[in-house]
């Protein structure tokens, strides 16, 4: 459900997805070629939220921000299912594992991945290039590197893929 708020709507790039029991409210940007999964929930309803150029927001995922700030997705990020993403910043191609949480004033570098239920807790950074994991997440020495990269590049393309599919997918 795609709905204005307060005389705010979402603003929709071409080439996009929005699931129908996707809700998108509000002050909403999404970028060209984007995913928005089944249930997932973006609430730009007092607070703004901007997601760039073929992201993936994942079935069940929820973002959201605080009165006159803004959650910020940049472009080819992967916010995996049920990760939670509020008042935070998350850079170009960082990758949200299933069930993350990334709290409020929370930096995601660039290339940075945060592991499966791993909690960011509010005003952490996790620097570009580099995993982060547990409750609280915790930087691990490991980077990320080319080989990597490459892989995730390729993964990233199926939900570009599949927001293309979708509209003439479902019968």
């Amino acid at each position: 459900m795609i709905n204005s708020f307060e005389g705010k709507a979402p603003v929709i790039g071409d080439g996009s997805y929005v699931h129908p029991s996707a809700d998108v409210l509000g002050n909403v940007g999404i970028g060209s070629g984007c995913w928005i999964g089944p249930g997932a929930r973006l609430r730009g309803d007092y607070g703004r939220i901007e997601i760039g150029d073929n992201s993936s927001v994942e079935d069940n995922c929820v973002i959201h921000a605080r009165p006159d700030e803004q959650t910020t997705i940049g472009a080819w990020v992967t916010l995996g299912h049920s990760a939670i993403v509020h008042n935070a910043t998350v850079h170009d191609w960082a990758l949200l594992g299933m069930g993350s949480i990334v709290s409020d004033w929370a930096v995601v570098g660039e290339w940075a991945v945060v592991g499966e239920g791993a909690v960011v807790i509010q005003g952490q950074k996790i620097p570009a290039h580099s995993i982060a994991v547990g409750t609280p997440a915790r930087v691990l020495g490991k980077k990320i590197e080319e080989a990597y990269k490459a892989k995730w590049r390729e993964f990233k393309k199926v939900y570009v893929d599949l927001a293309a599919r979708y509209p003439a997918g479902l019968t």
